[in-house]
């Protein structure tokens, strides 16, 4: 049989904490005096904490010295942990679990390449962390996506080539990593977003065994 390494990113991918940093970096530009809105947060997918803070003070044309910078990354780190508290199995996105079980059944690597520096505790209280062969997260890279360092990262731990290794994805910046790293991206959102992708679902529910299957034996 051949081996793959199945690379999914985090947010947005198997859980939907997008809405924990949508709130925590509201409340950052509220207390800066101007309006943070989802349509500026779809800016953030994919991107480093450090980067999303430079977007959201160019969205709101504020000026900030290092120490505020560092001040406002501190407090939008504690806010979106405190709303992870109660954080259980629930979170999972639908369709996620029944292709993290196939992929275990058919003997396949299964790695997490996210930029949260957050994934452990979250896979922990999502009750996943056992189903990842490897984790690589913002704790493990330098370099943000659409670098394909956290990728590649994620395939050299599992021994598996790039070309050998398929990534699912919810952002712009990820598919394009995926798709510079060398590797199959398959998009999980909308197509007029992630039109880059080499597959694409809406969701994990559109997605069934006979594709997780072309991608293993071709």
């Amino acid at each position: 049989m051949n081996t793959k390494a199945f690379i999914f990113d985090l947010d947005g991918v198997i859980v939907d904490t997008a809405k924990y940093h949508f709130l925590a970096w509201e409340k950052i530009a509220n207390e800066l005096g101007f309006e943070f809105t989802h349509e500026n947060n779809e800016l953030l997918k994919g991107v480093s904490r450090v980067r999303s803070l430079d977007i959201i003070l160019e969205i709101g044309k504020v000026n900030a010295s290092q120490e505020d910078k560092n001040r406002c990354l501190i407090q939008k780190n504690e806010d979106y942990l405190s709303y992870l508290v109660d954080m259980d199995e629930s979170e999972i996105l639908p369709g996620v679990m029944p292709i993290l079980n196939y992929l275990k059944e058919r003997n396949q690597l299964i790695a997490l390449g996210s930029a949260s520096k957050n994934a452990r505790p979250i896979l922990e209280k999502t009750g996943t962390l056992a189903y990842f062969d490897a984790i690589v997260d913002g704790n493990d890279v330098s370099n943000a996506k659409p670098d394909p360092e956290v990728f590649l990262l994620a395939a050299k731990l599992l021994n598996i080539k790039p070309e050998d290794s398929i990534v699912f994805e919810d952002s712009v910046a990820g598919i394009q990593a995926a798709n510079i790293g060398g590797m199959i991206s398959v998009g999980i959102g909308e197509a007029s977003t992630l039109h880059e992708a080499v597959h694409l679902f809406k969701d994990f529910t559109q997605m069934d065994k006979t594709f997780i299957d072309t991608l293993i034996n071709n």
